[in-house]
């Protein structure tokens, strides 16, 4: 199954969310999503974008995204950072998963990246066993850091 690749429009925010929380009910954190369309909306195409994506579509129906914005290493130099790589259920194992990674992997070429990262949950075999196919380098020893919208502004030194 071959699904048609596109750049993603403000319009197509609100089935990106849909797909993002069914993501987080896959990953058991539902309730983690807390950003809201307005915000995903402008973070992605408002006066200062953060965040690009690519859909794949069949038969004009969003089924998976991938979505990515620049990190910099301060050991490596600026990286595409994969944020989220979403095929919904239905359509998984039929290739789109590897067409939108693909896409991603041709992104950080073209764009003159020093490399690619992104996360995956140590028990998510599926995914481990797929980006084990792109030889891809998965890191032991690092644990994710983060504070919260309500931490950073409570913040007081």
């Amino acid at each position: 199954m071959s699904a048609h690749l596109r750049v993603a429009h403000r319009e197509d925010c609100p089935r990106l969310l849909e797909l993002i929380n069914e993501l987080a009910v896959y990953e058991r954190a539902p309730l983690e999503v807390t950003v809201s369309l307005q915000h995903f909306e402008e973070a992605g195409f408002g006066a200062k974008p953060v965040w690009k994506a690519f859909v794949a579509e069949v038969e004009g129906y969003i089924v998976g995204f991938a979505l990515y914005y620049v990190r910099y290493s301060t050991w490596k130099g600026s990286r595409l950072y994969l944020e989220d790589l979403i095929v919904t259920e239905e359509w998984r194992g039929k290739g789109i998963g590897k067409q939108l990674f693909d896409r991603i992997v041709q992104e950080a070429s073209e764009l003159g990246f020093n490399g690619m990262s992104w996360q995956v949950l140590d028990w998510n075999e599926p995914a481990i066993n797929f980006y084990h196919k792109y030889e891809a380098g998965l890191e032991a020893g690092w644990l994710n850091a983060s504070l919260t919208t309500e931490q950073v502004q409570n913040y007081r030194p």
